[in-house]
């Protein structure tokens, strides 16, 4: 696709300006008042090399620029250059990439032969998988896909915490409460219930602490009973999570928990020890990073058990040794930030250079509308919110609104479905991450507000107006020999898409218009915000980009009449809508949502 600026960069450039091209470059913005252009020169800098003022230098530039073809107008404003591109030319550029790459749009190669990890999601086993969790297993899975999306080599982790103190509990609390069927029938549940009876009998009888650190400790050293109820609890919990994964159409490629690293921990102890970083206190083992502003980094507890830091020292050290990764990005609650922030100067001062690589992503609390925080809840109360019960509300709420819209023509289980756990989705990645915020079902399940239901909704609009056009026209602008009832199910199908320039069957002045500009000029931004979601950790930017280009296309729809008698004018027409229905369900699929045909 075409580099406006750096067409414009050249059309500036001059040995006289003392300024390489890259950085003309750089210093063309986008302002924010289209009256003002799409493109804007600022020449401050160029005053003292050229010995003019500002004014004078953006006068004498755009009188120069002017002559290129690739412009409507050019024209100076005070110190700056203000650059007007053609509509037509901007407009057919856009299209034509966009069906020329199909579902491959907004995509790069930015990252190629360069790996990055995501580790997210990493629910607790035996412990219920609540709303809490959804923050970090759909903004981890978002950025996995934007990377990859980036053209980097990509690995998805679920650091399972199945490794501490809460199974010797559990083990105490199966043995003393449990039930084999009750069990088997809903194993998460019947373990919360197990955790929570142990935390309340433990009240009254505080021997059951010692019994259940004792069992702990037999874990650890692989005592065959323990380690066979750990297994089965770790099975039943995987089993349950995957179920619940399978909902958000999410997978992983590795589900090393912290288990795992338990014997790989000496290594790194003895590492600490000869390195003179660790100090004795009360009993346990800590680096001492109060010069640091940290405080102090525990390693070991006075019995000898390790700490969350020291097992994810390990886990770094071996997905560096196993993966020689780019960067290693850790998707967890903000509230986790002093440990990271700690166990990234542990990894310093052991001379582990790479650690600047290891990025934590933290984000804010997610509440529920009622008032009740995520963060109060426990499971040693038994005070959770399932985030099954969540994904299947929300399913059966959105039935429920399309029966009362009286929605035909489409299989209501399904599109409710794609609807309900996509609106979940996409109100979570809607927020900026680090934000908290209260969750609604109003606001989710909105088919007119900035929710996934309405950009899913402006997805089959634009389905729609396809279908209902003649085949001829789908073939003129597909070059693939579509019938109006065989418009394709996803942006991929197109994929074969474009006689390149689409011949004389389309006249892109008919694009020349503001709504159809400003829906290019989104459409055109698609993969510079791709890069930068992912630059800045930040999935939000991307989902607010793709509301304005419903928005946008809505805009469109209303304002222009598309099936209209003139052949040239609608094809035009016809090929923006497909280019827009392209993105937005490649969008969508970045942010794993699906895309319905009919809604």
């Amino acid at each position: 696709m075409t580099d406006f600026k750096e067409l414009i960069a050249n059309e500036i450039y001059d040995e006289a300006l003392g300024l390489e091209i890259e950085e003309i470059k750089s210093m063309i913005e986008r302002p924010a008042d289209e009256a003002m252009g799409d493109y804007a020169f600022p020449c401050f800098r160029l005053a003292k090399a050229l010995r003019k003022a500002p004014q004078q230098i953006a006068e004498d530039i755009a009188e120069a620029a002017y002559k290129s073809d690739i412009f409507e107008k050019v024209e100076n404003v005070n110190a700056y250059v203000n650059f007007f591109i053609d509509r037509a030319v901007f407009a057919g550029d856009v299209v034509r990439e966009i069906s020329d790459k199909g579902s491959q749009y907004g995509r790069s190669d930015l990252g190629k032969d360069k790996m990055v990890l995501v580790e997210y999601s990493s629910p607790n086993i035996a412990k219920p998988f609540h709303i809490g969790h959804i923050r970090s297993t759909v903004i981890g899975n978002a950025l996995y896909k934007l990377y990859d999306a980036c053209g980097y080599d990509t690995l998805r982790i679920n650091y399972l915490g199945d490794y501490g103190t809460q199974f010797g509990k559990m083990i105490v609390a199966y043995r003393k409460w449990g039930c084999e069927e009750e069990l088997a029938n809903e194993p998460i549940k019947a373990l919360l219930g197990y955790y929570t009876r142990f935390h309340k009998e433990a009240e009254k009888d505080p021997s059951l602490e010692d019994e259940a650190r004792e069992t702990v400790a037999r874990l650890e050293r692989g005592a065959e009973e323990e380690t066979e109820l750990w297994k089965k609890f770790r099975e039943l919990s995987l089993s349950e999570f995957n179920r619940v994964y399978a909902m958000l159409g999410i997978e992983f490629d590795s589900y090393k928990g912290e288990s795992f690293y338990s014997d790989k921990m000496p290594r790194f102890l003895q590492e600490l020890k000869d390195k003179g970083l660790l100090i004795e206190s009360q009993g346990a083992q800590i680096v001492d990073l109060e010069d640091c502003g940290l405080g102090a980094a525990m390693i070991t507890k006075s019995d000898g058990s390790s700490l969350y830091v020291t097992r994810d020292i390990a886990a770094a050290v071996y997905r560096k040794e196993t993966y020689d990764f780019y960067k290693s990005i850790y998707v967890v609650a903000s509230q986790q930030n002093l440990h990271f922030r700690q166990w990234k100067k542990v990894l310093e001062l052991m001379g582990y250079e790479w650690e600047k690589d290891c990025i934590h992503v933290p984000f804010g609390l997610v509440s529920l509308s009622d008032g009740d925080d995520i963060k109060t809840m426990s499971t040693r109360e038994g005070k959770v919110v399932f985030l099954e019960d969540v994904l299947n509300t929300a399913v059966s709420k959105t039935a429920d609104i399309m029966r009362e819209k009286k929605v035909e023509g489409v299989d209501i289980d399904e599109v409710s479905r794609e609807v309900g756990i996509g609106a979940v989705i996409f109100q979570e990645l809607s927020n900026n991450r680090i934000k908290d915020y209260v969750f609604s079902w109003d606001k989710v399940l909105n088919f007119d507000g900035e929710t996934g239901p309405y950009v899913q909704y402006t997805h089959a609009r634009a389905s729609s107006v396809l279908r209902n056009a003649d085949e001829a026209d789908i073939s003129a602008i597909s070059g693939s020999g579509l019938s109006s009832g065989s418009i394709p199910n996803s942006a991929s199908d197109s994929d074969s898409g474009s006689q390149a320039g689409f011949g004389a069957n389309i006249d892109f002045s008919y694009l020349k218009g503001d709504s159809a500009y400003t829906l290019a000029k989104l459409l055109y931004r698609v993969p510079e915000v791709v890069v930068e979601a992912a630059e800045k950790y930040e999935p939000s930017m991307l989902t607010r980009h793709l509301v304005d280009i419903a928005q946008a296309f809505n805009k469109f729809y209303h304002d222009e009449h598309i099936l209209v008698d003139d052949e040239k004018e609608r094809r035009t027409k016809l090929a923006l809508v497909a280019a827009a229905r392209t993105v937005i369900a490649n969008c969508l699929g970045l942010l794993g949502i699906s895309a319905p045909e009919r809604m």
